[in-house]
């Protein structure tokens, strides 16, 4: 039987991109097994409870802030070094319909740790529900999809080893289910040029510190804060 050729599609193009940068770093995962049982109950309690990507968002904003290692990078060209940025970017992945099939789209939030949990909820929302091509990294990403591969190489290329905008990210965060007794299994995966696995242990002991601590009475006190839309997509590199 003879099959049929079918064209990459500017989804599996964006794809394919980021697969071939991310291959070139050396990523390590550093697990820690949590109790988030105070952040639970605050949450519970809540009529409208806030989505739990946006509550990492913040914390993991939090922590960068007081962490200078989440917010390195490493810059290959024109020689090797680690550039530290002043504030980190969130990039949040959205799978959303685009032309008839799944695409996985990055939102970016600037910032996160000045924005409200509030605020960071609507944000996620905004970019899961808003029409694609009306978000301005979507747009951006799948509009750069139609150019060549060379030329979209030299710019991701630009963007991952100068300045980090997009992907592949020092660091990603990653969480399992939260059982019934508040606890979850909390992944770091970072890239080994930046940091050590030691940090990343002691990173992750904080991050559990704060998600009970600053972001657990942010939630407890969101019955009080009326919700805020802010502007997505506007930031211009990952730092953490």
């Amino acid at each position: 039987m003879r099959g049929r050729a079918i064209k990459l599609s500017r989804p599996r193009r964006l794809v394919n991109d980021l697969m071939r940068f991310s291959i070139r770093i050396p990523r390590v995962t550093v697990q820690r097994r949590m109790n988030i049982a105070p952040l639970v109950e605050a949450r519970a309690a809540l009529p409208a409870r806030p989505s739990w990507t946006a509550i990492f968002l913040k914390g993991y904003g939090l922590l960068a802030k007081e962490t200078p290692e989440l917010r390195r990078a490493y810059v290959r060209l024109p020689w090797p070094r680690l550039y530290e940025y002043p504030e980190s970017v969130g990039s949040v992945a959205c799978e959303r319909e685009y032309e008839g099939e799944p695409a996985v789209l990055l939102a970016r939030i600037r910032s996160p740790e000045h924005c409200t949990i509030g605020e960071l909820d609507a944000a996620v929302r905004a970019a899961r529900s808003t029409p694609v091509m009306e978000v301005k990294d979507f747009r951006r990403a799948l509009n750069m999809a139609r150019a060549p591969a060379p030329v979209r190489w030299l710019y991701s290329a630009m963007g991952a080893e100068s300045l980090n905008p997009l992907t592949p990210l020092t660091t990603l965060l990653n969480y399992g289910p939260i059982d019934p007794e508040g606890r979850v299994n909390v992944r770091i995966l970072y890239d080994h040029r930046v940091m050590d696995g030691a940090l990343i242990a002691r990173t992750l002991e904080r991050f559990e510190a704060i998600l009970n601590g600053a972001v657990a009475d942010e939630v407890a006190a969101l019955a009080q804060v009326p919700p805020v839309r802010p502007d997505i997509g506007e930031g211009s590199h990952e730092g953490g």
